[in-house]
């Protein structure tokens, strides 16, 4: 007789390790660019006003897998005074595999972590499609995604609280 413990046993001692993110595949899932405003009269060669829209949604896959897909949405519209210069739209993509990861953690990695993966690759993307269209890039800053987060949550809970039949 050994004291080696059974495989399934050794696996259930083993603490889970902390909570991860594997990303699968990324992917533009859609891109629009318009250029009405290429010539557009600008004689102070003033930087346009930029709308910038940002949205992450989620979707689940396989529930057996932990596998989701997060698709990061910016969108962005150049005007200088009443024209509009540029229009862009691009969902990115992302298919990824939470790892070790508990029920409360995962819709914050999924809404926060995830988009921040994304990000810099969609950015690129936004730059890149600008300067295609004989604009100059546009560099999106950083996106705080916790906030974004925490109003999204502070929302969802106002609503709630406005929904909730009064006694």
């Amino acid at each position: 007789m050994t004291d080696t413990p059974a495989p399934d046993q050794a696996q259930a001692q083993t603490p889970a390790g902390p909570p991860l993110i594997r990303v699968l595949a990324q992917y533009v899932k859609d891109l629009s660019f318009e250029n009405p405003g290429i010539f557009a009269a600008n004689p102070s060669n003033a930087a346009p006003e930029i709308e910038l829209g940002i949205d992450v949604r989620v979707e689940p896959g396989p529930p057996d897998q932990n596998i989701f897909s997060v698709e990061l949405k910016l969108s962005a519209r150049a005007k200088r005074q009443d024209a509009v210069v540029f229009i862009v739209e691009l969902v990115y993509g992302g298919v990824v595999q939470l790892q070790d990861a508990k029920r409360e953690d995962a819709e914050p990695m999924l809404l926060i972590e995830c988009p921040r993966l994304l990000f810099p690759f969609a950015r690129r993307i936004i730059a890149d499609i600008t300067r295609e269209g004989g604009h100059p890039p546009l560099m999106i800053d950083p996106i705080d995604f916790v906030g974004l987060y925490r109003q999204q949550r502070q929302r969802a809970e106002a609503e709630a609280a406005t929904a909730a039949p009064k006694a």
